[in-house]
């Protein structure tokens, strides 16, 4: 049996299982403050300790406690389990805001942008009633919501995950829409080892860069 402890406010990697059903055990912690991936299905306010992955399914365990680690014990070996994303597979290096220039130079970006928002894992450019979100490659947002705003995401670029109110969807194509109400959970997750995702975000009700709750937040972002 293999055994993997995640400290408050941390995660696992999102596996895809193997062959065979996959069954986890979670100790430590609280239960309803466990954010579970399994398949297609992101489930909040977990109720029972005993988990069961099918075969070939994606997983993900997330514990969203501040204060107490989790213990989570997987019934086979799982190191041969693929690794689609790894929330901290860049935590230890150093981390430098990405630069306008380098997407104005690849991309076909509108000029008539009235903020950007680097961030050394995305880059926004906002415009009066849309914003272009690049994500970098290996990395994803933090999972949110927000209380004043629904959203409208268009994939213009890559094949992300997306992972939106109780759903999460693989390998997204190129014009896709997603519809994401107010307070309902949502992340963008870039698999790819080298290309950007990049999308179109639409709102309706009062966009605020301050209206967000980051529900699971790898890249520390932090407000200023």
């Amino acid at each position: 049996m293999n055994i993997e402890k995640i400290g408050p406010k941390k995660g696992t990697s999102l596996r895809k299982n193997g062959s065979k059903s996959l069954a986890i055990t979670i100790g430590g912690g609280i239960l309803y403050d466990i954010i579970m991936i399994i398949g297609s299905t992101i489930s909040q306010k977990i109720t029972k300790s005993d988990l069961h992955v099918p075969s070939d399914e994606y997983y993900m365990i997330i514990n969203n406690s501040n204060l107490s680690d989790l213990e989570i014990f997987y019934d086979q070996d799982i190191s041969k389990h693929e690794i689609i994303y790894d929330p901290y597979k860049f935590e230890n290096i150093e981390k430098t805001a990405l630069l306008a220039k380098f997407f104005i130079e690849q991309y076909d970006i509108p000029k008539n942008y009235t903020i950007i928002l680097p961030k050394w894992y995305s880059f926004k450019f906002s415009y009066p009633d849309y914003n272009l979100i690049f994500i970098k490659p290996g990395l994803g947002i933090s999972f949110q919501v927000h209380k004043n705003r629904n959203e409208i995401w268009e994939i213009l670029e890559g094949e992300p995950i997306i992972i939106a109110g109780n759903n999460v969807y693989y390998e997204v194509e190129k014009g896709i829409k997603f519809e994401i109400p107010i307070n309902t959970i949502h992340s963008v997750i870039n698999p790819s080892i080298k290309n950007f995702v990049l999308l179109k975000e639409t709102w309706t009700g009062k966009f605020d860069e301050k209206d967000i709750t980051r529900i699971f937040n790898p890249n520390n972002f932090k407000e200023v």
